[in-house]
C-alpha cells in the first residue's frame, strides 16, 4: 500500500512512477488526491462542529446562570444539533476514509528506478546464463510423452478433480519428495534461512496483507467459511509479523516452508494446457525475508542466488531475467525470473521469481522495526522467492536427463535423498 503522504508531497512524480507500469493509471493521483481531500475536509468540518457545540454548551451553561432563559434553550439546543453534525460528519470521514484506503489497497507499487521499460516480456533484461544445453543424439520430447514418466497420471487426477490436476505414483512421487528435502535441505543447511511449517488455509486480512485481496481474489480459492488457500507460502511467511513492531537486532529474519499451493488460474486459460507446467494444486519451497530498508536490495540479491544454487546443484541450465516494469506482479518493486532450460519445448520457462517489496506489504500488514539509535518505528522491507518451485523443477530434471530408451538419468546431488538411486528406468522404476 502507498504512504498518502508521499502522494501529496509530490503527486506527479509518484504518478510518473506508477504509469511506467502501465499508461492505464494516469490520473491516479488526481482521483487519490481528491478523495484524500474529501476525506480531509469531512475530518476538518467535524473538528469545526466539535468546536462549536462546546462553544454553545460552554455559553448556554453561563445564559443560564445569569437567568436568561430564552438564550440558554437556543445555544442548548445548538449545541444538541452540533452533535448530531458531528455525529454525521464523523460518518461521512469514515466512509470516505475506507473509500481511500481501498483505492490505495488496489493500486500496485512503484517500480524501482533501475527496473527496465517495457509493457511485456519482450522487454525483460537477461542478466545472465549459467549452463549449457545438452546437446541430444535424438529427438527430446516434454516430460508427459517420456516412459519414465508413466507415475504422472493426468487421467487419475482429472478423474479426481478436474482438468489440471495430477496424481504422482511411485518414482515420480519419490523423485518430487526428494527434491523438496533437498531444496529444504539446502537453504536451511548452507543459506542460513529458518524452516517453518505454516497452514495452507489464511483468514482474508492475510491475503490483503501480502496483495492477494482485494482487487486478485479470482486467482484463488475462497472457502464457504471465509478462509483462503494460499496460492504460495508467502502469504503465510510474510504474515508472520502482521501487526509487530520488530527490534532492528531481531532483522533480517529468513524463512523458508515447503508447502502446497492453489491457484485457480483464472487468467492462463488454453496455457500449458498438456502435462503438470501450469496445475490448480501444485508444491513450492518458499522463501520470505523481512529487513532493514537499508538491506533489502542486497537481500535480494543474496535470495537470488540461493534460488539459483538449486538449479546449480542439480546442473540444469538456466538464465535470470531482470523483468520491465509492465511485467512484474502487483506487489513488486524489482523482480528477477530465473528460467530453466527445458529441451522438451526448446526454450527457457520459469521457475522462480525473486521480489522484494519495498514496504508496500509492510504498509498492508503494519509490520514495523524499532531504529537501533531510537526514533519512530519504521516499516519494514519484504521480500519472497520461490526456492524452487517443485513440480517445475521435477519436469527439468525429467527433460534434461532423458535417454534415447526413454529413461532418465537423475542428477548426482539427489542420490542422497534417493536412498543412491540414479536412474528411472523406461518402465517407470527407480534404479
Amino acid at each position: 500500500m502507498h504512504d498518502i503522504r508521499a502522494i501529496r508531497e509530490n503527486p506527479q512524480g509518484w504518478e510518473a512512477a506508477l504509469v511506467r507500469r502501465s499508461a492505464g493509471w494516469a490520473g491516479t493521483a488526481e482521483r487519490v488526491l481528491a478523495l484524500d481531500g474529501a476525506r480531509r475536509a469531512a475530518i476538518a468540518a467535524s473538528e469545526a462542529a466539535v468546536a462549536e457545540g462546546n462553544r454553545a454548551a460552554k455559553e448556554a451553561g453561563a445564559a443560564r446562570g445569569r437567568g436568561d432563559h430564552a438564550e440558554f434553550g437556543r445555544l442548548r439546543a445548538l449545541a444538541a444539533d452540533k452533535k448530531v453534525e458531528v455525529a454525521r460528519l464523523n460518518d461521512d470521514a469514515r466512509d470516505r476514509d475506507q473509500d481511500l484506503r481501498e483505492m490505495l489497497l488496489g493500486i500496485p507499487n512503484l517500480p524501482a528506478p533501475d527496473v527496465p521499460e517495457g509493457a511485456d516480456e519482450a522487454a525483460n533484461v537477461e542478466v545472465r546464463r549459467w549452463g549449457t544445453p545438452r546437446a541430444f543424439a535424438f529427438q527430446p520430447v516434454e516430460h508427459y510423452q517420456l516412459p519414465a514418466a508413466a507415475g504422472l497420471d493426468f487421467e487419475a487426477g482429472a478423474k479426481l478433480a478436474g482438468s489440471r490436476f495430477a496424481v504422482l505414483r511411485g518414482a515420480m512421487a519419490r523423485l518430487q519428495r526428494a527434491l523438496a528435502q533437498f531444496m529444504l535441505d539446502l537453504h536451511t543447511r548452507e543459506h542460513g534461512l529458518l524452516e517453518t511449517w505454516t497452514p495452507v488455509l489464511v483468514r482474508p486480512e492475510m491475503m490483503v496483507g501480502t496483495g492477494q485481496l482485494p482487487k486478485f481474489g479470482e486467482d484463488s480459492y475462497e472457502t464457504t467459511n471465509g478462509w483462503w488457500l494460499v496460492p504460495t507460502a508467502e502469504v503465510t511467511l510474510t504474515n508472520l509479523v502482521h501487526g509487530e513492531t520488530l527490534e532492528d537486532g531481531a532483522l533480517p529474519l529468513r524463512f523458508v516452508a515447503h508447502t502446497q499451493c492453489f491457484r485457480s488460474e483464472a487468467g492462463s486459460a488454453g496455457k500449458d494446457t498438456a502435462g503438470m507446467l501450469r496445475q490448480h494444486q501444485f508444491e513450492k519451497v518458499e522463501m520470505v525475508s523481512i529487513t532493514h530498508p537499508d538491506r533489502s536490495d542486497e537481500e535480494q540479491r543474496r535470495m537470488l542466488g540461493c534460488a539459483e544454487a538449486v538449479l546449480e546443484r542439480l546442473g540444469l541450465p538456466y538464465r535470470t531475467v531482470l523483468l520491465c516494469a509492465g511485467d512484474m506482479g502487483a506487489g513488486a518493486r524489482r523482480t528477477f525470473d530465473v528460467e530453466v532450460w527445458l529441451p522438451g519445448q526448446d526454450r527457457y520457462r520459469e521457475i522462480s521469481s525473486v521480489s522484494t517489496t519495498g514496504d508496500y506489504q509492510a504498509r498492508r500488514m503494519n509490520a514495523r522495526f524499532r531504529p537501533r539509535g531510537g526514533g519512530k518505528p519504521e516499516f519494514v522491507h519484504t521480500l519472497n522467492g520461490s526456492g524452487l518451485a517443485v513440480g517445475r523443477t521435477l519436469i527439468a530434471v525429467l527433460e534434461n536427463g532423458q535417454e534415447e530408451d526413454g529413461s532418465v538419468t537423475l542428477p548426482e546431488a539427489l542420490a542422497p535423498w534417493l536412498g543412491g538411486l540414479r536412474r528411472v528406468t523406461a518402465e517407470g522404476v527407480l534404479a
